[in-house]
């Protein structure tokens, strides 16, 4: 077999009025990669961006989709990782130059090759001007190379584990990096679809977790999901009483903001670390407020393979899973437009037995 015959659902060009039903063919597995039937894909942030073409560098036609849950339907002849019949997971990235020195240190989120990492969907993460396009998992088969996919844990939950492929690995890195531990002081900005994975994460590494919330009304959820203290970013008696108390702050806001407001909330040596937002801040940062107390701003960026499995593990371990709500892939752009509105329960994510389905 030359090829694979797919469907899904993609974006044809940047003047975008929704995502649309479409055909395309993936290659045959080769000798290192598996061809997977998938069977639940999450929705994150990002896919809207993409398709919108908010970063100036989406490839079309764009076919999203980087939270991917199916089974093995085939193997290449040197694959050894996976058998058919094997559940398995596809987050953001199917492959890495492999021979720079973060690739070489099994950091393949940040690779230094020419066009860096190949994304699950829009190709490389540099374009290099060739229109090398990726077709991700808003779809009914994805192949990728072994070496780029996840075992996922027998006792998750499969119809909810997708959006750990994105949003847990993306806020469990730099927890992980940044050494979380037990009696640390958390915060955690924004209580959306990375922001709840947040702070179940750093819960259970032993945190007393903040949340800073623009919405009253995630109060309830914030403690239920592990928080101990609950500010509402417009209350600014709140947040001045709050200053120099974390540790830590990992904010998951994806839209341009002021991050002054959450910076003087470090204590001395605190810092603060952006993970949903690929842009500039809303205003420029007051160095006054870093410097006086040792504070450092930093960024992050998903997470390596190595680190997406160990939170697929830990998430086993910890009996922790995202709030999700299912869908139909017919049903997607009535799910971007509730996520635009900021109606959607966390994270939404797709049966993609959906696409199977007669018009």
């Amino acid at each position: 077999m030359d090829s694979i015959k797919a469907k899904g659902y993609g974006a044809s060009n940047s003047i975008f009025s929704g995502l649309s039903e479409m055909e395309f063919e993936r290659h045959a597995p080769k000798e290192d990669e598996v061809h997977i039937e998938v069977l639940y894909c999450g929705v994150c942030h990002s896919d809207l961006h993409q398709v919108k073409n908010d970063w100036s560098n989406t490839i079309y036609p764009c076919v999203p989709g980087h939270e991917v849950i199916g089974r093995v339907v085939q193997a290449g002849s040197g694959v050894t990782k996976f058998k058919v019949g094997d559940l398995v997971g596809v987050g953001c990235m199917i492959d890495s130059c492999g021979s720079c020195s973060p690739c070489r240190d099994k950091e393949e989120n940040y690779c230094e090759g020419p066009v860096s990492w190949t994304a699950t969907y829009n190709g490389y993460m540099k374009p290099d001007g060739s229109g090398f396009n990726t077709y991700g998992g808003y779809s009914t088969d994805i192949v990728v190379k072994e070496s780029f996919v996840l075992r996922i844990p027998d006792t998750l939950d499969v119809q909810a584990v997708a959006p750990i492929l994105c949003a847990g690995v993306t806020t469990y890195a730099p927890l992980k990096h940044w050494n979380i531990k037990q009696g640390n002081a958390v915060g955690v900005v924004g209580l959306g679809g990375l922001g709840h994975m947040a702070v179940q994460l750093a819960a259970a590494m032993g945190a007393e977790v903040t949340v800073v919330t623009s919405t009253k009304e995630k109060q309830e959820d914030a403690i239920k999901l592990g928080a101990r203290h609950v500010l509402i970013s417009s209350d600014k008696d709140a947040l001045k009483q709050h200053e120099l108390s974390l540790d830590f702050i990992i904010n998951t806001i994806p839209d341009s903001y002021d991050i002054n407001e959450y910076v003087s909330l470090l204590k001395r040596d605190g810092t603060i670390v952006a993970v949903g937002l690929l842009g500039p801040y809303k205003k420029p940062l007051n160095n006054m407020e870093v410097a006086m107390h040792r504070r450092s701003v930093a960024g992050s960026i998903i997470g390596s393979i190595q680190e997406t499995q160990e939170v697929l593990d830990f998430c086993a371990q910890h009996n922790i899973l995202p709030e999700v709500e299912m869908i139909k892939m017919q049903d997607i752009n009535k799910a971007f437009d509730k996520m635009q509105d900021e109606e959607v329960h966390y994270r939404y994510v797709i049966d993609m037995q959906s696409l199977k389905e007669p018009a």
